[in-house]
């Protein structure tokens, strides 16, 4: 069946043909708005008044290092492509509130001709991204400060027994356990994931493996949907449906405390996140035309990448308590 059949047979947006002349104006409002609207997310993170200009250089480490992961992430596969002669748009920065942005996207602008090209193409934004953020973490993890700047930015915590539970908690994962673990000291004293949130390397290392976890869902055009199209061909979209299957669980388990309930894990952004998928990115892959199988060395790496899937996910990435 050829690409063209394909995408219509299963409702896809047809290929892109038409030449591309970029808006940079438009790339760079984009950017610049979303270095403001992170900026401000930094300080609201320091419990500092953010809609005062006088504390805004407060929230550019948070901001700086949060776009630098997102940036290292959409060049990888802008560069990837440009490696490969497949045209592709600079990225676009999503401003947003809360994290300061919903992330950045880039848009490929002609046919991935083969299965090899989609494959790099696919996995070197989360690469260069995972790289970035665990450079960041490891970063954060050495440098952590002692309770003195928790009671700086929490006064009355000083007058507690213990630190009182936030009411948004981050979701554990596998790679920051390892990493507090390994790079901190027992003695030493780590925050509560409840107050991850006021330490800028930690909260932008924490948000690049969700940012990276995401992107690698073997679904649709997610960068994991690219690859494990590249490396199952057809049986691809028995994946997705499982990993659809395994979201819509845990955003279900996510509402039962709603319910009286309790469940230890679960989160309802995963419903959410299940229909984006369903309706909108779609859980088949559209097809290359030159379907040869991937190489062992690219196959490797593949399984690589799905291994800093399980790193980095967290099946309750954001807990809120009221």
């Amino acid at each position: 069946m050829r690409a063209e059949e394909y995408y219509r047979r299963y409702g896809l947006p047809p290929l892109i043909r038409k030449p591309y002349k970029p808006n940079y104006l438009l790339h760079i409002f984009l950017f610049l708005l979303t270095l403001f609207t992170t900026t401000f997310a930094g300080v609201a993170w320091l419990n500092i008044d953010p809609y005062n200009l006088d504390n805004f250089h407060n929230g550019l480490p948070y901001s700086i290092l949060l776009l630098s992961v997102l940036t290292f992430h959409e060049f990888g596969h802008y560069f990837a492509a440009k490696y490969h002669g497949v045209k592709a748009t600079l990225p676009y920065y999503i401003p947003f509130v809360g994290f300061g942005t919903l992330g950045a996207v880039i848009r490929i602008r002609s046919v991935i001709p083969n299965k090899k090209i989609l494959f790099d193409i696919g996995i070197a934004g989360p690469i260069a991204g995972f790289i970035v953020a665990f450079g960041v973490l490891v970063y954060g993890m050495l440098t952590l400060p002692g309770i003195e700047y928790l009671y700086d930015i929490h006064p009355e915590y000083r007058d507690m027994a213990e630190i009182p539970e936030s009411n948004l908690i981050f979701g554990q994962t596998l790679m920051l356990w390892l990493m507090k673990n390994l790079l901190v000291s027992p003695d030493a004293f780590f925050p509560p994931m409840g107050e991850i949130y006021h330490y800028p390397y930690l909260t932008v290392g924490w948000f690049g493996m969700l940012v990276t976890a995401i992107n690698l869902l073997p679904v649709g055009q997610l960068d994991g949907g690219h690859i494990s199209y590249a490396m199952f061909g057809d049986k691809h979209i028995y994946i997705a449906r499982t990993i659809l299957g395994i979201l819509l669980i845990l955003g279900i388990m996510g509402l039962l405390p709603f319910f009286g309930i309790p469940v230890p894990i679960g989160w309802t952004g995963w419903l959410v996140f299940s229909g984006f998928m369903y309706f909108i990115i779609k859980l088949r892959h559209p097809p290359v035309p030159d379907p040869t199988p991937l190489d062992p060395v690219r196959k490797r790496i593949g399984w690589s990448a799905y291994f800093m899937l399980v790193l980095c996910f967290s099946p309750s990435p954001i807990i809120l308590q009221f």
